[in-house]
């Protein structure tokens, strides 16, 4: 990929951190989550309109919604090699075109295979997405804010869900419902997913004019451009003590990275470091927090709400998370990941403790849905929207950033890899059995499983997770 023209800003003094670029460009960075929200939650007003479009079965549908987890797990291992090999900003480009063509693609479909084949696409978008831009902004952002602005990522995913929900809620109420036709005599649904082209073509462009990883030009031996980059972003000064101390993290070494380095050269075992980037990861998604993004309206309408006002709770949900999302960027520099991460766990198994007790309450309708007392109802919505507000809080940024930044950099690429697929893996799995515990075992039953996963996490902070606050990514330790 050639260099690229750096985005307007004003000229800094030569000795000076341009701290306005590296904001802007980090924002441009942050659209990739935006749409990873967007594509993520936008199947969630789709569910009646696909079921009813391909006359799917509770299983069929699960995998019409989870089959886009498929493109996430190879997404997010593919980029962090291919992002080794060809560059952060290469990566985020190239998820930029495959989520304009699955917005595209999903709107068209005529059958659950053809849906199925654009959503895997747009799946390899949002794995690479998601794994590639905490790690762009990490790379080129100082360690006293690296936090703050990585964690604007979480607010983007949040926000491009929020959107999602908005939209599908808007759309189906011009409609009447997602399955009625709108515009140009295509159903809601198809609109749903069409509305995404716009975001994404913004974040294509966008990505022209931002520059290549300053610490991935380092790691290849590309010396001019990486100062070049250093200097753009921190001063000539400082930004050629930086360069000094990423080659001294590299040891002077500049062979392609590989997936083995992930092994301990001496004992001959995965590194421990990256053991703790797997487990947050997975820790993130055994919490259940996609079975609210993916099957909001579906588990709302379960316990008694109608389509429109099961859409409806999903918008203020989006809002609250953001709010929670905001709260994570005041804290995240001052009192550090660790913390929030522990403090997250413990308030997702409370909260979901008492979902647990209040769908277990429930009788069934004599079509088979779970009805609440009206006391019962109100514990539920107000207990699951207190378990979102914990999670973005928490795990939600926090896990992304240290994702992005707890690898030493010759291993970045290949550890984000790892993790990201273990992510995407987790994720496929808890959204595909949702259904099927659903009519199976029954929501109570489910979300106590979500719960004990919860107070697990709190365990696996305490005894694994180390702080990196502070610390720049050149001090971190494989």
């Amino acid at each position: 990929m050639s260099s690229s023209v750096p985005l307007a800003a004003d000229t800094p003094p030569k000795d000076a951190e341009n701290t306005r670029f590296i904001i802007l460009i980090s924002l441009v960075a942050t659209i990739g989550g935006f749409l990873f929200g967007f594509d993520s939650g936008v199947i969630n007003g789709t569910v009646d309109g696909l079921q009813t479009a391909f006359d799917s079965d509770s299983v069929g549908t699960g995998f019409n919604v989870a089959s886009m987890l498929l493109g996430c797990a190879a997404g997010a291992f593919f980029a962090g090699r291919m992002a080794d090999l060809y560059g952060r900003r290469a990566v985020l480009i190239v998820s930029a075109v495959l989520f304009v063509v699955s917005a595209w693609g999903s709107g068209i479909a005529t059958s659950s295979v053809e849906f199925v084949v654009y959503r895997i696409l747009g799946g390899i978008a949002v794995g690479a997405a998601s794994v590639m831009s905490p790690a762009y902004i990490s790379e080129v952002s100082a360690a006293s804010y690296r936090g703050r602005l990585a964690t604007v990522q979480q607010i983007a995913i949040i926000s491009g869900l929020f959107m999602a929900f908005l939209s599908n809620y808007l759309l189906a109420r011009v409609a009447g419902t997602s399955m009625e036709p709108l515009w140009l005599g295509f159903e809601a649904w198809r609109w749903m997913f069409w509305i995404e082209m716009l975001p994404a073509g913004i974040f294509l462009i966008a990505l022209l004019f931002i520059p290549e990883s300053p610490r991935w030009l380092a790691v290849k031996g590309r010396r001019e451009r990486a100062l070049a980059v250093l200097d753009r972003l921190y001063g000539r000064s400082r930004g050629a003590i930086k360069y000094a101390e990423i080659e001294a993290s590299l040891s002077g070494v500049h062979e392609r990275p590989r997936l083995a380095d992930l092994v301990d050269a001496q004992s001959r075992r995965v590194r421990p470091i990256v053991w703790v980037a797997i487990g947050l990861a997975v820790f993130q998604q055994l919490v259940g927090i996609n079975v609210v993004f993916y099957y909001g309206a579906v588990l709302w309408q379960a316990v008694g709400f109608s389509e429109s006002d099961a859409l409806l709770i999903n918008v203020i949900s989006g809002a609250v998370s953001i709010g929670a999302c905001l709260v994570s960027l005041f804290l995240v520099d001052r009192i550090g990941r660790r913390p929030l991460l522990w403090i997250g766990s413990a308030g997702m198994a409370l909260t979901l403790g008492l979902v647990t007790v209040a769908f277990a309450t429930g009788t069934l309708d004599a079509n088979g849905r779970l009805v609440l007392a009206d006391a019962m109802g109100v514990l539920a919505l107000v207990a699951a929207n207190l378990y979102v507000v914990f999670f973005n809080f928490s795990w939600g940024p926090v896990m992304w950033v240290m994702l992005g930044e707890m690898f030493p950099n010759r291993i970045r690429g290949s550890g984000l890899a790892v993790a990201g697929l273990f992510q995407w893996a987790a994720n496929f799995a808890v959204t595909m059995t949702f259904p099927i515990l659903l009519a199976g075992v029954g929501l109570a039953a489910t979300y106590s499983m979500y719960a004990f996963f919860a107070l697990l996490s709190v365990g696996f902070v305490l005894r694994w997770v180390r702080e990196t606050r502070g610390r720049e990514l050149e001090q971190m330790e494989g």
